[in-house]
């Protein structure tokens, strides 16, 4: 069973392996907000180089390079010259929650809805298919991430979701869903689990954890899809809501959302 940094270097491998699509530098910056934003790419962590970056992704020098000068003008990437230069992530937690802000209030609720759906089957396969394959080993493995599930804070609630998928998707025996969990951890984990701001929706993900668990247990496949599922769909619903709430907000600001903080 993968742990903690078996998938944490998986995860990273994901964040550089080859774009899907035209490789757009819109694309590229995306993958990598997405990384530094959910934690995959640390504070200080140096990049690879533009050369380096254009051939693990399968896009064009230029095209790497746009989206750095894009990051670096969101504040997430600086560019030091010099024998000991390179691009590293400058990860700043309020320009990170400003910018999935501004990434959820630029999706669609169709896109946001085809998010759950995706999400939904890859996971909700895997669940099924783990409790007919998980072994007493394996189960234990799900008991014991489940006890080191840290609620305190958003980013240690969602990576506590990440992990505990993570390793539902290896129980299910499936290489490709494995890749698959991973691929979306990576470019949707940060917007899908942005709910696990609210302490209510970290007990909520508690619970379903445990649901999956004890499906598993019972070998009660629809069960183990179901509380899945239903996980994600509750994500996904509250994501609606928050949506609806950025864009009032804008309005009754002129164009500029109420802070975080200031939310009741």
């Amino acid at each position: 069973m993968p742990q903690a940094t078996g998938r944490a270097d998986a995860t990273r491998a994901v964040v550089f392996s080859p774009l899907d699509g035209a490789g757009r530098a819109a694309l590229v910056e995306q993958r990598l907000t997405d990384a530094i934003v959910a934690g995959v790419l640390r504070d200080g962590e140096r990049l690879p180089s533009e050369s380096e970056l254009a051939r693990s992704l399968g896009v064009a020098v230029v095209t790497a390079r746009e989206a750095l000068e894009a990051l670096r003008e969101h504040g997430l990437v600086r560019t030091r010259r010099g024998r000991d230069g390179g691009s590293f992530v400058t990860y700043d937690r309020e320009t990170s929650l400003r910018m999935i802000d501004e990434r959820l209030r630029a999706a669609s609720r169709i896109e946001l809805r085809d998010l759950a759906l995706h999400s939904a089957a890859i996971a909700g396969m895997a669940a099924e298919v783990a409790a007919d394959r998980a072994s007493d080993d394996d189960l234990q493995s799900l008991v014991d991430l489940d006890a080191r599930a840290d609620l305190a804070t958003a980013g240690g609630a969602r990576r506590a979701v990440g992990r505990f998928q993570l390793e539902i998707a290896a129980v299910s025996q499936s290489p490709r869903l494995v890749r698959e969990e991973l691929r979306l951890q990576a470019e949707a984990g940060p917007l899908l689990w942005l709910c696990l701001r609210e302490q209510e929706y970290r007990d909520r993900s508690r619970r379903a954890r445990l649901e999956v668990i004890e499906a598993i247990r019972a070998v009660d496949p629809e069960a183990a899809r179901r509380s899945t599922t239903a996980h994600i769909q509750h994500a996904v619903d509250w994501l609606v809501e928050e949506k609806a709430r950025l864009e009032a907000s804008a309005d009754t600001h002129g164009g500029h959302p109420e802070p975080e903080g200031a939310r009741p």
